[in-house]
Formats: C-alpha cells, structure tokens, sequence
C-alpha cells in the first residue's frame, strides 16, 4: 500500500499587515505594505530613518488606524481603514495582546517601578494586586532589576528605564511584543544591557517585531529581515542572505553606507 503524504497547514500569522498604506494628509508615508509575524519569530524591520519603519509598527500596534489595508492578530481583523464599530470592539478586546516598548520608555514618572509593570495586569487583565505583583517581581527580576522595584524613574538609567519598560510589556503576556528603536536613544553601555533583555526574549521563543538601528542584533537574533525604503517593503530576506548578498541595489547602497 502506498504512503499517503500528509501536508501540514501553514500556520495562521500572529500578527499580519495586509495591503497597509497610510496618509497623513496629502502625504502618503505607507504604501500597499504586507508583512506577516509568525509565531515565535523574531522580524526586525531595518532602513534609512525617516522611511515609515515606526509608522507601519504604529499601525500594526493599533496606535494609527490604517489608510487602506487591515491589521490582522490571530485570524480577527483589528484595524482597517473604515474602523468600524465591530472592528474597534475586536480592538479593544485584543490589545493586552500587543506589547510595545518605545524608544522614550514611557514610563509614568508618579509610579515606582513594581508600580508600572503591575498597573496593566491589574487594569486591563483583572489581577489581583498580589498575582500582578509576583509577575511584577519574577520579571523585574528577569530584567536585572529586582532590587529597583520601589525606585521611581526619574531615579534610574535610560537603560533602567527601558528594561522597566520591558517588563511591563511582558506582564501583559502578549502575543507579540513590538519594539520601536528601543536602544536609540541609550548611549552603548545601556544599549549593551538592554539588546542583551532582548536577545534573551528572543532565545526564549518570544514573538518579536524589532524596529532598528542596531544591526548586529539583526543579523545574529533575527529570523528575517525587512528592509524599507519610502514606505514600501525593498527586500525580506534571512539576515545572512540580506547583508552577504542583497537583491536590490537600493539595499546595497544602504550596507554600504552603513559600514563606511
């Protein structure tokens, strides 16, 4: 008797952009962009600056509602350019599940520490004080900062700052956690510890979108690569294939002026 050969489905994205474009105005900053996040993966989005990289982060992180296009999170539409009202309810209902860590922190300056990684399971997850701070503890803890939980932040380091901003996006338990140059505006000793939080995330199985700067992570953390241009997507690629031997020329250009 023959072997029946038994295919395997591909498995439904995490996270999707489906023909996203966004204006502002009369500017047309995102066009006709797709880009699906698969479980697990680690998706770092790379280019010049000024080419839409966080715009299109904002859109798939509900910040910005589409021009055209829908954002999709585990098969349900979230985001699409008519928003209406049943799409804005399925919103609501799935943003716990979208972590996001900016490149300012964003933390609240009256909270400690513990106080803004427990405010958002408390709120948003229904908690009780005492579950949110145990998950509170374990992460700070994960981070390297368990000994900050009661410090407020005006009282710690950029990168302290950041990596408090890590745990809070981890205590929600998202699917996916989104990153919107998170190193930049840290000098390369906070940069060090906080891309080193990340690649932990990372070996851990953690579902990642990663806007960058930082191209050694890139290379050696990322399962694939995008490279934007102008609001489009120029190449998605492996890491390797990408800055051994890019398709385009425009990508080229770029490796090459980022390595003079």
């Amino acid at each position: 008797m023959q072997d029946t050969e038994v295919l395997e489905t591909p498995a439904e994205p995490v996270i999707a952009a489906r023909g996203v474009s966004k204006r502002f105005g009369q500017v047309q900053v995102l066009h006709d962009v797709s880009l699906a996040v698969n479980s697990g993966d680690v998706v770092c989005v790379i280019g010049p600056s000024g080419r839409a990289k966080t715009t299109l982060l904002r859109c798939m992180a509900l910040l910005e509602q589409p021009s055209a296009g829908e954002i999709v999170l585990n098969g349900a539409v979230i985001a699409d350019a008519a928003g209406s009202g049943a799409t804005r309810r399925e919103a609501k209902r799935v943003r716990p599940e979208i972590g996001l860590v900016f490149q300012h922190f964003n933390l609240w300056p009256h909270m400690t520490a513990l106080g803004n990684v427990i405010e958002g399971p408390i709120r948003a997850r229904g908690l009780s004080r005492e579950a949110a701070t145990e998950r509170a503890m374990t992460l700070l803890r994960k981070v390297g900062l368990e000994d900050k939980a009661e410090s407020y932040p005006s009282r710690l380091s950029g990168g302290q700052q950041q990596r408090v901003a890590i745990a809070r996006a981890l205590a929600m338990q998202p699917a996916v956690i989104m990153f919107d140059e998170a190193t930049s505006a840290l000098d390369p000793e906070l940069r060090h510890e906080v891309l080193q939080v990340m690649r932990t995330l990372a070996h851990e199985g953690m579902t990642m979108l990663v806007v960058t700067h930082e191209m050694g992570f890139a290379r050696s953390v990322g399962d694939r690569l995008i490279f934007m241009d102008q609001g489009c997507i120029v190449e998605d690629s492996v890491p390797e294939q990408f800055f051994q031997n890019p398709s385009t020329e425009r990508a080229a250009r770029f490796l090459r002026q980022i390595q003079d």
